[in-house]
């Protein structure tokens, strides 16, 4: 784990693309105070990705990595899902997890790094779906919250299971129709963010990334709670804009709709945590 963790070699410059040479020269790596504003003058993630056009996991991915306050020192563990076409673009370490284990794993690469590393700052974060996250993962993610492990965790929500086909989750809102739930969704969403307050997340948030600057203030509070205090979690509506009906360049406006409805800023901080966080801003990195 290094700067070096995205280094093409010498040999092969002159025939890489250009957008994977930027990926390694513009990135900002070595900057604590990194952070949304950087993404015109730098580069996290290549252009031509993997995602639908306009998806807005692709914004939120991008938000992301620019706000990891440690990059060079960080591990991602993803999940397959809509999210895990992305991770080959990024120039960040990550580990693809079976479907729904995504932290298991993240809590024994956690372990092993503080046991390897116990004077460094080695931080873990899971990113998946809310089909890894709350359906099929539900147990494991419960789990590392009742453990205590100290990494974050990331779930974006989209309320389907996308690249399968249009199926209902425990994320999709009670009624809904979708291509492969005609009837409609017969249950409750999961209340997520609530199951991560009541399991000891000491950090908790929910939001749309339709505020880029809001998505970098929590994913820093975040990541540095789980860095001393216990487990954090962050749950993000990035809608499926082809499963709901909408064009490739409405799905800004959609967030926005639930900015005020289901999805409005929510955010709760243990006492832990908010010592943490008050440190943090007065050293200027929040």
């Amino acid at each position: 784990m290094s700067f070096k963790v995205f280094q093409i070699n010498e040999e092969f410059l002159d025939v890489m693309p250009k957008e994977i040479v930027d990926l390694q020269e513009n990135a900002t790596w070595g900057n604590p105070k990194r952070g949304v504003m950087d993404l015109p003058f730098h580069k996290e993630l290549i252009e031509e990705h993997s995602l639908c056009a306009g998806c807005p996991e692709a914004a939120a991915l991008r938000y992301i990595m620019a706000s990891i306050p440690n990059p060079e020192d960080t591990v991602i563990v993803n999940s397959t899902g809509c999210t895990s076409l992305v991770f080959p673009h990024i120039a960040m370490h990550t580990v693809h997890s079976l479907f729904g284990n995504q932290n298991a794993v993240a809590s024994g690469i956690k372990r092993v790094l503080e046991y390897r590393y116990p004077d460094k700052v080695k931080d873990v974060i899971v990113l998946a779906g809310d089909g890894a996250t709350i359906d099929i993962g539900l147990d494991c993610t419960l789990q590392s919250f009742f453990r205590q492990e100290k990494i974050t965790t990331i779930c974006f929500d989209n309320e389907v299971y996308a690249n399968t086909g249009g199926q209902e989750s425990g994320a999709t809102p009670k009624g809904h129709v979708f291509k492969m739930a005609p009837k409609g969704k017969q249950f409750e969403k999961v209340p997520m963010w609530q199951l991560a307050i009541d399991s000891g997340c000491k950090y908790v948030a929910r939001l749309t990334v339709s505020s880029p600057k809001r998505v970098e203030s929590v994913i820093k509070k975040a990541v540095y709670v789980a860095r001393e205090v216990g487990p954090t979690y962050v749950h993000l509506y990035t809608p499926c804009i082809l499963e709901i009906g909408l064009n490739s360049d409405q799905g800004l406006e959609e967030m926005r709709s639930k900015d005020k409805e289901r999805f409005a800023f929510f955010e709760y901080i243990s006492p832990e945590a908010e010592e943490v966080i008050n440190r943090k801003k007065a050293e200027g990195l929040l």
